[in-house]
């Protein structure tokens, strides 16, 4: 189970589990209306594709991964190359045909991710190659398709509505601006193996030190900003939250050493953890 968990990347399982359970509280909450079938159909098809465009990536990466990331399954030899293939493939299988069992939203959603999940790792495109398309495939999937499409394909089962309500507007614009953030410090613990294999990072291009600050300004704009704009809108507890979620950046950072490579990746998971928070105050507090 621990050798599957690193093969779907742990942190991303969790951060697609979050999201697809704080948007169906979200719609339960304003339709009044709740389904655990539907909620559990749409968790098994979304992390299906989050198994697949995870593992993809891994089998284009091998090498790549053997200086980056050699505790991950196929760098490892804990998998063989077939075992990697198979696991893609029959997760590729399941995450479309449950979505072909929903709404037209959830369809739309998985099929769209599973594209750009593709065209980020396969050749000729490749996009992770690029810091701009590797960013945009990050924001479009997990900044805009997974929030807005998610909450339209649980409301419209719910009670048939498409309307988008202010909460769920700007649960998106803060994942987006996070997505950001996320697509910028993912290379931040892999600048050997990207430097060895000709990826074109914005670590690489401009040097962590400037990556992280950039990073860390802007997330510090996000919550302050979405704070209060949370309180603007007549959520205080968001508000709150987003405060305690600016004080968490703040530790995270203090702690940071960019010359210790063991540090660099305990940061970043600690940018994931903020992510889940987020995700968390949302569904509890939205």
């Amino acid at each position: 189970m621990l050798t599957f968990l690193r093969f779907a990347r742990a942190h991303t399982i969790i951060g697609t589990s979050l999201s697809i359970i704080c948007l169906y509280v979200l719609a339960a909450r304003l339709t009044g209306e709740y389904d655990i079938w539907l909620l559990l159909l749409t968790l098994l098809s979304c992390l299906a594709a989050n198994v697949y465009i995870t593992g993809l990536n891994q089998l284009t990466d091998v090498e790549i991964d053997k200086i980056n990331k050699p505790y991950l399954p196929l760098a490892s030899g804990a998998y063989s190359i077939r075992t990697g293939r198979n696991i893609v493939i029959v997760s590729l299988i399941i995450s479309i045909i449950v979505a072909l069992l929903s709404t037209r939203f959830l369809i739309t959603t998985v099929l769209l991710s599973l594209l750009i999940g593709t065209a980020y790792s396969l050749p000729p495109l490749r996009l992770k190659r690029f810091p701009f398309w590797a960013a945009f495939c990050i924001l479009a999937v997990r900044g805009l398709l997974v929030n807005l499409l998610l909450y339209l394909h649980f409301q419209f089962a719910f009670n048939g509505g498409t309307a988008i309500p202010t909460v769920v507007w700007l649960l998106t614009a803060i994942i987006f601006a996070f997505s950001i953030i996320i697509a910028w410090y993912k290379d931040l613990p892999d600048t050997a193996g990207d430097a060895a294999y000709d990826i074109d990072t914005l670590s690489l291009r401009i040097g962590r030190q400037s990556v992280w600050r950039m990073g860390a300004w802007l997330l510090s704009l996000v919550f302050i900003i979405g704070g209060g704009l949370a309180y603007y809108y007549g959520y205080s507890a968001l508000a709150v939250g987003q405060l305690a979620l600016l004080l968490g950046l703040a530790l995270a950072g203090s702690r940071l050493d960019l010359q210790n490579q063991q540090s660099i990746a305990r940061y970043y998971q600690s940018i994931w953890i903020l992510f889940f928070l987020e995700y968390s105050i949302f569904a509890l507090l939205g």
